[in-house]
């Protein structure tokens, strides 16, 4: 039975706090709760002209297009991390299949504000193609640092700075796409507290 301290710390013997505290399952619960609330909130077109909702619904296109690449890079960056440290698996696990759901968010046929999207993803420089299934776009290496601390660092400031451009392009981005942007914003800021929630420790 592990030991404690007097004040209810957990001893020598307890599990490491990156193990998978409740803290950190239910903060996940919350975080999906959110995205859900997001991706089913819908708008209405209201009054507009043929030639407004052709400029919105292209807009909406290039913004839904630069999120999903920006969502595939993160993913690439789970999966690498995961591959040079296997032992940080069971944290980074939820936290990519999360990265991978705002993917597909992203790439999905939008019928309230973007329309039908066929055409291949393309990154705010304007390149693009996503890997197989709506992975990582193929070839694509990510530099991996060799210390476990340094790895999640640089995976929590990775999802900080995607989280702040979402911010940003949510300003110009239609009322639905908006949502889908600032609940995966917030998803995004929540998996890099996650990330370095033991720094603090």
């Amino acid at each position: 039975m592990p030991s404690t301290t007097p004040g209810g710390t957990a001893g020598p013997g307890a599990p490491s706090p990156r193990s998978g505290p409740p803290r950190r399952v239910l903060l996940a619960g919350a975080v999906g709760a959110t995205f859900v609330a997001g991706t089913t909130a819908g708008c209405t077109d209201g009054g507009e002209s043929p030639e407004e909702r052709r400029r919105r619904v292209d807009a909406a296109r290039r913004l839904r297009r630069a999120a999903a690449a920006d969502s595939r890079d993160l993913l690439t960056r789970y999966t690498s991390t995961a591959a040079v440290h296997p032992a940080l698996g069971g944290l980074l696990a939820p936290l990519r299949e999360a990265v991978a759901r705002h993917v597909e968010a992203f790439s999905a046929p939008h019928q309230a504000g973007g329309g039908q999207d066929s055409g291949a993803g393309h990154d705010r420089k304007g390149g693009g193609g996503e890997g197989p299934a709506g992975g990582p776009p193929a070839g694509s290496r990510t530099a991996v640092p060799g210390d476990e601390k340094r790895a999640l660092t640089a995976l929590a400031e990775a999802e900080r700075r995607t989280a702040a451009t979402r911010m940003r392009d949510l300003v110009d981005a239609p009322p639905e796409l908006a949502r889908l942007l600032a609940s995966v914003a917030a998803a995004g800021s929540a998996h890099a507290l996650l990330l370095t929630e033991g720094d603090a420790a």
